[in-house]
């Protein structure tokens, strides 16, 4: 009787995450066939299906050096972020020190503050600086953002490392960077992955910061939507939102697999 209700309590359990995870999901997917309409406006359901849009796409200068500069900026936000994570992870999780709690706050704080206050700030701090429209600026601005979501899953790592494992790898005469490289670093793999492509989603979807630092010169993909939204209704906007979702939702799997795997492993 009890497995049975147990059985019954699981299936709705499961049911329920399916319509919460679809109603999330659905106004995303919503995107994808309106990518494929043979229209110049958007009309849902499509009436008829063409790739012109994919081929705007591809052949205009402007998406693509958008597209480009949204990559390169998310892969260096994801290294600079990952790195700079992992150790401030490995700080809080290791020592004690006065100030811990104020200091772990102000790391996690670019979650809870609203993007635009962000902005405004590094606004006024890049245009003394002048780094508006630079490469190093937006890898700046969006490693800010990035970081608590890279020292969050590092840290939980972390919470379940054996430091034994250190102490036997100093006992064999390894170094400290060494010790963590050797040992540290590939236990606590899914984390600083998981950290990393968290870093890279929150560069490449980021809309509101990299509004108050670009340039005519460097834009990224998602302004270049918003500057493409505001301007006109041309479904190319949908074929470059698919774009996005496609790459994203590419990139979360292969790192979900990989940790998965390395999890098996070990």
């Amino acid at each position: 009787m009890n497995s049975r209700l147990n059985t019954v309590w699981r299936t709705l359990l499961l049911l329920f995450c399916g319509i919460v995870a679809l109603w999330l999901v659905a106004p995303s997917l919503v995107v994808i066939p309106l990518s494929f309409t043979d229209r110049p406006t958007f009309t849902f359901p499509p009436e008829g299906w063409s790739t012109q849009w994919y081929a705007n796409f591809f052949s205009d200068p402007s998406w693509m050096a958008a597209l480009q500069a949204s990559i390169q900026v998310g892969v260096l936000v994801a290294i600079v972020a990952t790195v700079c994570g992992t150790a401030a992870a490995l700080a809080l999780s290791r020592t004690r020190f006065f100030g811990q709690q104020g200091l772990r706050a102000l790391l996690l704080a670019p979650m809870l503050v609203p993007v635009i206050v962000i902005a405004i700030g590094l606004y006024a701090l890049f245009l003394r600086l002048n780094l508006l429209g630079t490469t190093f600026g937006f890898v700046v601005a969006h490693s800010v953002l990035a970081l608590p979501f890279v020292i969050i899953p590092v840290m939980a790592s972390l919470q379940g490392f054996d430091r034994r494992l250190e102490d036997a790898a100093a006992i064999c005469g390894a170094g400290r960077w060494t010790a963590f490289r050797t040992v540290t670093l590939p236990l606590v793999a899914p984390g600083v992955l998981s950290g990393a492509v968290f870093a890279f989603a929150t560069s490449f979807d980021e809309v509101v910061l990299s509004l108050f630092i670009q340039s005519p010169y460097l834009q990224t993909l998602p302004v270049r939507m918003y500057s493409s939204v505001t301007r006109d209704t041309d479904p190319t906007i949908a074929a470059a939102a698919t774009l996005i979702l496609a790459l994203t939702t590419v990139v979360t799997v292969l790192a979900s697999i990989y940790a998965t795997r390395r999890r098996n492993v070990g």
